[in-house]
Formats: C-alpha cells, structure tokens, sequence
C-alpha cells in the first residue's frame, strides 16, 4: 500500500478515534444537578439585570408581567429597541445583523437619534400590538409594577441617554412616575454597582462589577420589593448548581450554558413560599468569563436569607451568533425573542415553574 492510500487511511481512522473519543469524555461528563422544587410563589416575581442582562430583565418582565411585578435595568434601555421594522416577521440570521447594527447604533450609542431611534412611543405601540396579539401578557398588568433604571454618567457603553428613553418607555406604558426609580447621577462605569467590591467607580471592564459605595443590588431589591430586613451573614443561602439544559430540551438555538445557579436559603428548603428573584448577567459577564465573581460580589445573596428571598441566576452561552454570551435582545436566537415563545425566557419560566413546583 502506497502512502498516497495510507495517509486517507490514517485520517479516517484519526477521525474515528477523535468521535469515540468525545463520546467517551460525554459519556463519563459529570452529571449537573436538577433544580430544586421548593414550593416558590410565583406571583410577586421580579427580576434584574445589567447590559444586555438589562434588557433580558425588561423583555422577561413583559412576557410574564402576570407574574412579574417589578423590574431593575442597570445600563440598559427600552424593551424591543433593536427590532427593527424591516425585520418583523422574517427568519434567520439577516434579521439578527439588522437589528444587531440597530442595537450598536441606536440603543447603546446614541447614533440614530437623528432617525428617531429610541422612539419611546413607538416601542410602546410595539408593545402593545405584541399583547394585544397574545405575545406577551396584557400591557395593563405593568401599571401597577415598580421598575428601577441606573445609568452612570461615566457609562460609554450604553449612553445615559439610552436609559432615559427607557424611562420614558415605562411612562408611555402607563407606569406611574411615582413607581419608578431612576439613578442617573452616580460616576459609574458600564457595570454593576457594588459596595467595597469591583474596580473603581469610573472604570468599565471585567468582571464589570464598580465600587461606587453603593450597595445597588439591596437598593434595587427593596424598591421592588418593599421594606426588606437587613442583611444578616447569620441566614444560611446555598449555592446551588443546576442543569439549565434540562429546560431547553425542544428549544432550538438557546444560547443557555449547561449550568446555571439558584442561591437558596436554608428556610425556604423547609417554608413554602419564598419569593423568587431572577438576575440576568451582562457581556461577558457570565461563569465562563468571570466565574463566581458576579454571583458573590453583586451582593444578592446578603439579602437573600433574611427575606426567604431565592435569587435565581441563569447563564448564558457564548457561540457563533453570540460571541460575548450577551443574553438576546437582538434576535440571534430567532423572530420570537421578545416574546413568550423566545428559547430563552421560555426556558427561564420553566425554571421558574420547577422552583414553585410542589417538593
């Protein structure tokens, strides 16, 4: 046999052994958990989220606003501010490149402004023509909500701008200015806002988390929530790891990573009840690029044990469409994305589902 005919034999046969090998390495791979079924309520969910997390938080509000009854957008803007009109109704990757150029330039730059990008109204209309079709739940479930936006004055990311035009968005909405809290004064970065944790205020970079002496996550929590007892280091919280792909089994293009986290404190394994809280990171924010530093330095989990609060927090995935692991608000995993049918607030009500599941 020539080597003109072994070395094709030779590949073949290395492309064998590198698929028996993967299936072995899938084989042996650790099984992640389940998530816990604690008897959670559902009603009186809020959620949060920073950046692209932001805009998760605002499309997850809307979708289940029947059960969501409070949103914090931290460095982010208006829900459905990348969709643009040429793009309803179509399939595929060119409707995601349309509406990513819109999201760059018109709701994290202020580029478009000229062209009338944000238009706080229009998304309004948007919103309810996505109701009124049964896409999302009844506007008029939001009036009632409280919703806190933060942008930093040092934010070059997502201008200040942006966010203003979603507090404007929530006023053409209904929501009265008195249930709404807007932080717009603060030298922050593009980031999270820590108290003794992170890089300087000012700075934008990983793991975005800035130490502006402000304790963002028990501000935002109890402007959602109501009065909140105190942090309290004596209130046990696990840190749970659970198998997000249990809940995206059908669902085509999530963008979810495997794992995923659910702090829980140690009451509500035993007291039906708790309430829910759901986090959403920002870019590159994720256990992949940042480990467990968002999750332990956001501070969420000090308020966590003394509330019966459990804060659930998902994990997006990077990939192709996603290189950043942003959480989609520009439609990378399809024309449903800011809906009920969207593979990624699909999957996080059914997590959700599975918390206020009988134990």
């Amino acid at each position: 046999m020539t080597l003109r005919f072994i070395r094709p034999f030779v590949r073949r046969l290395g492309m064998i052994a590198g698929v028996g090998l993967f299936a072995l390495v899938a084989a042996c791979r650790t099984e992640v958990p389940v998530l816990l079924a604690v008897g959670a309520r559902l009603d009186g969910t809020t959620v949060s989220g920073v950046s692209s997390g932001a805009y998760m938080a605002g499309q997850v509000h809307l979708a289940h606003n029947s059960i969501v009854t409070g949103a914090a957008l931290v460095a982010g803007g208006p829900y459905g501010c990348a969709q643009s009109v040429y793009t309803q109704g179509i399939v595929g990757p060119g409707s995601a490149l349309i509406n990513a150029t819109r999201a760059i330039s018109g709701c994290m730059a202020n580029d478009l402004a000229a062209w009338g990008v944000p238009n706080p109204g229009q998304l309004a209309e948007q919103a309810h023509g996505f109701a009124t079709e049964g896409r999302i739940d009844p506007i008029e479930t939001t009036v009632g909500d409280r919703i806190y936006l933060f942008s930093g004055t040092k934010d070059e990311t997502v201008l200040p701008v942006i966010g203003l035009a979603a507090l404007n968005f929530y006023g053409q909405l209904g929501v009265p200015a008195d249930h709404i809290k807007r932080v717009a004064d603060m030298p922050a970065g593009h980031g999270f806002i820590a108290e003794g944790k992170g890089g300087a205020c000012g700075v934008t970079g990983k793991p975005f988390i800035n130490n502006c002496g402000y304790d963002q996550a028990g501000d935002l929590l109890r402007y959602l929530l109501g009065p909140l007892s105190p942090p309290d280091t004596s209130a046990k919280v696990e840190r749970l790891v659970f198998d997000q792909h249990a809940f995206t089994k059908d669902l085509a293009d999530h963008s979810l990573a495997r794992e995923g986290v659910v702090l829980v404190p140690e009451r509500c394994r035993g007291e039906a009840g708790c309430r829910i809280h759901v986090v959403f990171h920002g870019c590159r924010q994720s256990r992949a690029d940042v480990g467990d530093t968002f999750i332990e330095d956001s501070g969420y989990g000090r308020w966590a044990g003394p509330n019966r609060l459990i804060v659930l927090m998902p994990q997006a995935a990077a990939s192709t469409a996603n290189p950043y692991g942003c959480w989609d608000w520009w439609g990378y995993t399809g024309s449903e994305y800011l809906t009920r049918k969207g593979p990624q607030i699909t999957a996080v009500r059914r997590m959700l589902d599975r918390l206020a599941s009988a134990k």
